[in-house]
């Protein structure tokens, strides 16, 4: 396991700082926020305006926020939720961190518990609504075909891992998405959204979350 470190974010929530990679798991300007603006409303609301059976790709599950997020936000959607991470947390770890408390919601303790319980590369039931699987694999072997309304795309950042933000990864992503599904992703930088281009997605810049000016909203047409 790489030497992980627990660090409080702007917001008060939880996050990570991966030493080997030299990166957070979050914006320290608030990992909760990044994770609600990103994920949750550029992807998951946005989607929701035109389907209630949404399919989602997770690449980088980490400490599972973003799973717990759109389990708590989407009560009136049908969720097929697949998560992929190479490097799982350990339970000591995931145990330390502070999601159910701040995101003040009565179940999130028991569905924080469940989704990190659930075992690897199995179909889950966390409630009927929520469909969970999440995969132990590395990024660059996905092959998935049509098959996802979202792809939160929350891999490290291209400086630490450029070899997650090429024209071959992307064509992975393209084609794991059904036809006008999106790939949302924190990321503005030029070379990857010429990449994303590149393979055929129609690129929307969208304001970033706090201390970030933008964030990327990929479509494939």
């Amino acid at each position: 396991m790489n030497a992980l470190k627990l660090v409080v974010t702007g917001d008060g929530s939880d996050s990570l700082y991966n030493e080997k990679f030299d990166q957070h798991y979050h914006s320290l300007h608030g990992a909760l926020q990044e994770s609600m603006h990103v994920f949750i409303n550029a992807g998951l609301k946005y989607k929701q305006t035109t389907h209630t059976d949404i399919s989602i790709l997770e690449i980088g599950f980490g400490t599972g926020l973003n799973t717990l997020l759109t389990l708590q936000e989407a009560p009136s959607s049908k969720i097929n939720y697949t998560a992929i991470e190479k490097f799982p947390l350990s339970a000591d770890i995931i145990e330390q961190l502070n999601y159910a408390s701040v995101i003040n919601n009565i179940n999130s303790k028991e569905s924080f518990r469940k989704i990190h319980a659930a075992s690897w590369n199995a179909v889950h039931s966390v409630n009927d609504l929520f469909l969970f699987k999440k995969v132990e694999l590395d990024f660059e072997n996905i092959d998935f075909n049509s098959e996802f309304d979202i792809i939160y795309y929350d891999a490290f950042a291209p400086n630490a891992q450029p070899e997650l933000w090429t024209i071959a990864i992307f064509t992975k992503m393209y084609n794991a998405l059904k036809s006008n599904g999106i790939l949302v992703t924190y990321c503005a930088k030029g070379e990857v959204k010429r990449n994303l281009k590149a393979v055929g997605f129609e690129i929307e810049a969208l304001p970033g979350p706090i201390g970030k000016r933008e964030m990327t909203r990929a479509h494939k047409k």
